[in-house]
């Protein structure tokens, strides 16, 4: 299996999760945690507290095809797997967002850059079994 290298797609993706980070909590002070961002549009607090998660998913499913737009082609996106274990890694991640009190979005960004020992070490953790799961994936299957 082989991995696209892509750095310039890959910073101009940090940018823009970076930016949006810091525009949700200076404008609305909140985390930008997209774990905690869909479960609030299905549970949300208020209606406003429900109309800006919505704005933020719209705009996340809006992205590809504004790519689309601006480049003529869209995103090209690869997924090495069947159904079966995307839903189970799904599940999985769930389980793990429950646990760890966030997803890699909130812990890895915000987290990290407030300095939050809990957020630094479910990032290490996140990237540990990234690296262990990728590791199994490329040399212990076949």
């Amino acid at each position: 299996m082989e991995t696209e290298f892509t750095p310039w797609a890959s910073l101009a993706g940090g940018l823009l999760i970076g930016t949006a980070s810091v525009l949700l909590m200076a404008t609305l002070g909140r985390i930008y945690g997209a774990t905690g961002i869909v479960a609030g549009v299905f549970f949300p607090e208020t209606l406003r507290d429900w109309a800006w998660r919505a704005a933020l998913l719209a705009g996340m499913a809006a992205a590809p095809g504004l790519f689309w737009a601006l480049s003529g082609q869209m995103p090209a996106v690869q997924v090495p797997v069947g159904s079966g274990l995307m839903v189970l890694g799904g599940l999985l991640v769930g389980i793990g967002v429950t646990f760890g009190g966030g997803c890699t979005s909130g812990h890895g960004v915000c987290g990290m850059a407030r300095l939050s020992i809990r957020s630094i070490v479910a990032t290490a953790t996140f990237m540990l079994f990234t690296g262990l799961t990728v590791y199994a994936l490329r040399h212990l299957t076949a």
